[in-house]
């Protein structure tokens, strides 16, 4: 109970404006519940209830960054709400690159790739990074994935996997 009280006075502190390396408070609210749901605590626990709110609140504005997107897709796949799941994913499906066989996503107003003989161009990290958050919602699916969503799921795969440098890591820890 102690325990249950003093993470639910964390709540409160959930949807403010904190920054920490990530775009915006929906975007960090987004990483602590799905640390917090990774754990797992259950859905009842006052902390995990209160950031699902917020995230849901949230979910529902248009201006969300493709990024934003990613990480609420899988909070919500393992929260298994199927249904805001669904929403995010169809709308990041919108927004995906398709070239090459393969699909991923990156940021709004970013400069074309060049294609340059002898080179092979790796994204930054964040898109790395957001692309494998939408490969882990779609892969989160509850019950289990259907056989559309794990082919689209190759795609995805595909693209992480042409990112990853001679050495088989990727640009950062991210």
């Amino acid at each position: 109970k102690t325990a249950d009280k003093n993470l639910s006075e964390v709540s409160i502190y959930l949807c403010v404006s904190l920054q920490g390396g990530v775009d915006n408070e929906v975007s960090l609210t987004a990483y602590i519940t799905i640390a917090l749901l990774e754990i797992p605590l259950p859905f009842t626990f006052a902390l995990v209830r209160n950031a699902l709110f917020c995230l849901e609140t949230a979910a529902d504005q248009k201006e969300n960054h493709v990024y934003t997107k990613a990480l609420l897709a899988y909070a919500f796949a393992l929260a298994g709400k199927r249904d805001k799941r669904k929403a995010l994913l169809d709308s990041l499906e919108k927004e995906a690159v398709k070239k090459d066989g393969s699909v991923h996503w990156q940021r709004p107003g970013k400069e074309p790739e060049v294609d340059l003989p002898y080179y092979h161009y790796r994204a930054p990290s964040a898109e790395v990074e957001m692309t494998s958050y939408v490969l882990l919602a779609h892969l989160t699916s509850q019950p289990a994935p259907s056989q559309e969503e794990l082919s689209f799921a190759s795609l995805i795969a595909k693209w992480i996997s042409g990112q990853q440098n001679p050495n088989g890591g990727f640009s950062s820890t991210q």
